[in-house]
């Protein structure tokens, strides 16, 4: 399988492009719109074609590709079921798989941070990999005080779906603020000090202490992303 790993560095965001390799059916997922000429032309440089452009959720820290990628590239929009982007061409359900080539994501519905979060797992080349949005970051997980986060969604989402995840499982979310551009579910269940609650409640008090501003695009990012960043 091919995959790369790109960053944004005005959003802080990971984009990953993955691809299957005999047919060269490509996804993209969190792609970010100031990176849309990257996109192209990787797309060209390795000779692939965009199958489909996947969301996590709805994102407030940067405008989303997705439009942009379908009205160029022709690409199939993905958000999770339960999304408010009506703009997209598919809504997936827990469990769904979203395939390109011999390859097949996982959907997997991962509320709390917003409540439209998803992930996708992909097992490929002896590897398990989850792409996390903001549900489970490196060392941290996703602040749920708006567009309808809920720390108990979230406890459940963690402690219920992706910790469940075989420990090797490699973990590649949609920020990093840290310096770590990976993870593995077995580091993230001992080491993430998010996760060293004793129980919903105990999490769910953490979540609601953290006091953070709000991301400082919000206003202009959460209403683009509703139309696919053609808004």
């Amino acid at each position: 399988m091919f995959f790369r790993q790109l960053f944004d560095h005005d959003s802080w965001t990971f984009t990953y492009l993955l691809a299957d390799e005999q047919s060269r059916e490509a996804v993209i997922i969190d792609p970010v719109l100031d990176q849309m000429s990257l996109y192209q032309r990787l797309m060209d440089e390795y000779d692939l074609t965009l199958k489909y452009a996947i969301d996590t959720h709805v994102h407030a820290d940067h405008v989303t590709a997705l439009g942009a990628l379908r009205d160029e590239l022709g690409a199939v929009t993905i958000h999770g079921e339960g999304s408010k982007a009506a703009c997209v061409s598919r809504f997936v359900t827990d469990g769904e798989a979203i395939t390109f080539g011999s390859c097949h994501l996982k959907a997997l519905a991962t509320p709390g941070h917003t409540d439209d979060s998803y992930s996708y797992y992909l097992e490929a080349d002896g590897k398990r990999l989850v792409f996390t949005g903001d549900t489970l970051l490196i060392r941290g997980s996703g602040r749920t005080d708006f567009q309808n986060g809920d720390a108990g969604a979230q406890y459940d989402s963690l402690f219920g779906k992706l910790l469940a995840l075989p420990d090797d499982t490699i973990v590649y979310p949609a920020h990093d603020y840290k310096g770590m551009n990976e993870s593995r579910i077995a580091e993230e269940r001992v080491h993430n000090p998010r996760l060293q609650v004793a129980d919903k409640a105990a999490y769910v008090e953490l979540m609601g202490n953290l006091k953070m501003p709000p991301p400082k695009f919000m206003d202009v990012a959460v209403p683009a992303n509703l139309e696919c960043g053609r808004g």
